[in-house]
């Protein structure tokens, strides 16, 4: 019986897409709306990576206001809503991803979006950028019960992806996509461009790489191809 295909998970913002424009533009509007003045992009690229609700609890911690749970969760709301309006303004592929994915593919790997987005905001910006249909599974903060850093987020991605976790790497940018691989046992490879206050090198990561033209010499380092379905 022959063995499941490999499969490389991506993760989607600071990733394989550099979404800070979109992402803070939408954080910029809802602390503006509140009565509290806009984040450089700068100051604010690095908030990005948990998802919407810690980016807004980030942005409104920055600005020196207070959030309860009612709030935060009536901001994310509006937040969701502004964001899928704006979703593809600013937002663009990383240099060298589209022949980095075409060689993964041509060499057997399946590939796969694991990402605190919601699924359907991952969905619409992969396919605004030309490359949805390039991934087996697109899986977001809510389409499992669990989201990075639970490991299981990653794992059952891969499963949805008709991969098996031991044959399987993570790509990304951030301490959750870190720590969610390693908790599953899985290799995984730091991109040095994304979003993140601490550096990826002090990570943990298995392999760091600086450009996309790095990543299939260290995704094949460390998920052998061996025989795929």
């Amino acid at each position: 019986m022959p063995s499941l295909p490999p499969i490389v998970v991506f993760d989607l913002d600071g990733t394989l897409a550099e979404t800070a424009g979109d992402l803070v533009g939408t954080l910029n509007a809802i602390l503006e709306q509140e009565g509290l003045k806009p984040l450089p992009l700068e100051n604010a690229r690095d908030m990005i990576g948990a998802g919407a609700k810690a980016l807004i609890q980030r942005g409104f911690s920055a600005a020196g206001e207070d959030l309860d749970s009612a709030r935060l969760e009536r901001l994310f709301a509006e937040f969701l809503d502004h964001y899928g309006r704006n979703i593809c303004i600013h937002s663009h592929l990383y240099p060298g991803v589209l022949t980095a994915l075409d060689e993964l593919s041509e060499r057997g790997f399946r590939l796969a979006v694991c990402t605190n987005k919601v699924e359907v905001h991952a969905v619409e910006l992969l396919t605004l950028l030309g490359v949805a249909g390039r991934f087996t599974a697109i899986c977001g903060r809510h389409t499992f019960p669990f989201f990075k850093p639970d490991p299981r987020h990653i794992t059952m991605t891969v499963e949805q992806a008709g991969g098996d976790p031991a044959r399987a790497v993570m790509v990304g940018d951030s301490r959750a996509d870190i720590d969610a691989a390693k908790a599953a046992g899985m290799p995984v490879v730091g991109v040095t461009f994304g979003y993140t206050d601490t550096p990826v090198d002090a990570l943990g990561a298995t392999r760091v790489i600086s450009h996309y033209d790095d990543l299939v010499e260290a995704v094949t380092a460390v998920v052998p191809l061996g025989a795929a379905a």
